[in-house]
């Protein structure tokens, strides 16, 4: 049986001004994905699910998908508005993808086995790669379970602007018991973080609050009940329908209350940074350089 990731590579970066997906950010020029891949296929995984759109696929082959192909098992889906459950039909001046929910939803002929999600424009450290396949592992014979790699809010902010989180609660057990999905996360001067989504003046965080970072793993069983979600989802008439968005953490966390969804947190040491905005991308290549120099990574992916 294979041990499966799925990376989500189809978001249109429109805080990051272009395709961040594909951006080279590596001190050689590796794109971020690449170091999920190696990590993922140091850690046991050997099936490998790009989420893209059509229009990058191409250059997404001719970038990663070849270079992997010849490591890993390689799939394409597609997340455009004709893989839509229902044959649902979105506004004509709708140019968003409708979130995280539908990429992984594209997959579903494609993955028959406990798999992980993650996104591409996120480095989620090596640690994490290690206890997500033991998990999948796990998943091969458990019922009605989940399992995701938590991270401080603290290290997961960007100083160039704001960023959303699934601030997560666990019980003694380390199950997750909630995740509430938080729009605008900034750090302020004083050095606290702030929601700043209803009030300029913020309502502080904890820094130490555990976040989802979309790196979850899942039984196949997902994809009947990620569909019929789906499907409500898009039926709702609220919201904004040229902007809304159908989340994995608020699926998880539905399905939690309502299904009886046990979600094992992952105890990691693993270090997470991402580029959200074009100024994060020095950030980025210069702790990348680090670990390519302490030998972490080799010279060149």
């Amino acid at each position: 049986m294979n041990t499966t990731l799925l990376i989500m590579a189809a978001g249109l970066g429109s805080r990051y001004g272009g395709n961040k997906q594909i951006d080279r950010i590596g001190p050689n020029g590796e794109i971020l994905m690449e170091y999920s891949v190696y990590d993922a296929m140091e850690a046991g995984f050997d099936k490998v699910v790009f989420v893209i759109r059509r229009s990058m696929d191409t250059l997404f082959r001719e970038m990663i998908g070849d270079k992997i192909a010849k490591k890993v098992e390689v799939h394409y889906a597609y997340q455009e508005f004709d893989s839509l459950p229902g044959g649902f039909v979105p506004p004509a001046d709708r140019t968003k993808p409708y979130g995280t929910v539908h990429a992984v939803m594209c997959a579903k002929d494609l993955i028959h086995e406990p798999f992980a999600v993650i996104n591409a424009d996120d480095y989620y450290g090596k640690d994490a790669f290690v206890a997500m396949a033991a998990s999948l592992k796990r998943l091969r014979t458990a019922e009605n379970m989940a399992s995701m790699v938590a991270y401080y809010l603290k290290n997961t902010v960007s100083r160039n602007g704001h960023v959303s989180r699934g601030i997560c609660a666990t019980d003694d057990n380390g199950h997750l018991v909630k995740v509430v999905e938080t729009y605008s996360i900034l750090p302020f001067p004083d050095g606290t973080i702030r929601d700043i989504h209803d009030n300029p003046e913020g309502v502080i965080l904890d820094p130490n609050a555990l976040v989802s970072m979309n790196m979850w793993g899942f039984a196949p069983s997902f994809f009947e009940v990620g569909t019929a979600y789906l499907k409500d989802f898009l039926a709702d008439t609220s919201g904004d329908p040229l902007k809304k968005e159908c989340l994995l953490p608020s699926l998880v966390d539905v399905l939690m209350h309502t299904a009886g969804l046990k979600v094992e947190v992952l105890s990691t040491d693993a270090v997470w940074f991402g580029v959200t905005y074009k100024e994060d991308k020095a950030y980025v290549t210069a702790e990348l350089k680090k670990l390519h120099d302490s030998g972490s990574y080799p010279p060149a992916l």
